[in-house]
């Protein structure tokens, strides 16, 4: 949960958006929910619906992204967890592409 398998489209794009806005500040890759460990134990995580990179502009600017790929859709506490971000003024969104991910950041 929360984590793409090494070499799919999502995995692609959210490696680019990291390696994209790492240039511009800091970046960091969240991993949301709980998986099962081999001795049977949960691990959680962070919330079920954090989104994928959390981004801190250099002027402290705290910034959430949600990586997509067309015809992939957030989900709904995914979409929760950006509407409460943006409620306390974060940037927060949903990125399709590179581009869309430093607009959600207000990066050129």
């Amino acid at each position: 949960m929360g984590y793409h398998e090494k070499g799919t489209p999502e995995s692609q794009l959210l490696y680019e958006v990291m390696r994209e806005l790492g240039k511009h500040g800091a970046v960091y890759r969240t991993n949301s929910g709980s998986i099962r460990l081999p001795s049977g134990k949960y691990f959680r995580g962070l919330p079920e619906g954090f989104s994928d990179v959390l981004f801190i502009r250099p002027d402290g600017v705290t910034c959430f992204v949600e990586c997509k790929v067309a015809p992939n859709k957030a989900s709904a506490k995914q979409t929760e967890f950006i509407d409460k971000m943006r409620a306390m003024h974060c940037r927060a969104g949903i990125a399709y592409s590179v581009g869309e991910a430093m607009n959600i950041c207000g990066l050129p």
